[in-house]
């Protein structure tokens, strides 16, 4: 029984990155810059669900920025932010923190080097930052754990 589960987990995992990696590629034009927008981001809400969204978003997120051309700080500094957002999600999945986390995260530490990348004001693109993650987690990701625990 238990490893039927694991390769549930692992399965559900592999597809959550999938559908993150497939949604940065299909928004390339958005997903990339100094003012960008992620439906992907919607995905962040999903260990409220699943654990098993946690590495999967990782995953996802760190294929994504390898393709988003943004370098090394993107490549591991977002996939960890990601990863550190996703955990918190999950262990306050009961709880408003539980959204706020990837809006918050997202918004001050990927500013963190954004900022360099760019040359622009740190609060610049945190309020950037964060305004687009918010519509996501908010506008895309409430409706998707709603859609889902209606599912299941």
């Amino acid at each position: 029984m238990c490893w039927v589960l694991s390769i549930r987990y692992l399965t559900r995992a592999a597809i959550i990155a999938a559908l993150y990696l497939a949604l940065i590629v299909g928004f390339a034009p958005w997903s990339f810059g100094i003012l960008q927008f992620r439906p992907a981001e919607a995905l962040t809400v999903l260990p409220i669900l699943y654990s098993e969204a946690v590495p999967g978003l990782y995953v996802g997120v760190l294929l994504g920025n390898i393709i988003g051309g943004l370098g090394p700080w993107d490549i591991f500094g977002g996939s960890l932010v990601t990863l550190l957002a996703a955990y918190i999600t999950r262990r306050c999945r009961g709880s408003w923190v539980a959204y706020a986390s990837p809006i918050v995260l997202n918004a001050f530490l990927i500013s963190l080097y954004l900022k360099f990348i760019f040359q622009i004001p740190y609060w610049v693109t945190v309020l950037s930052i964060g305004l687009s993650e918010a519509v996501a987690v908010l506008a895309l990701g409430i409706p998707l754990v709603w859609f889902l625990r209606r599912r299941q």
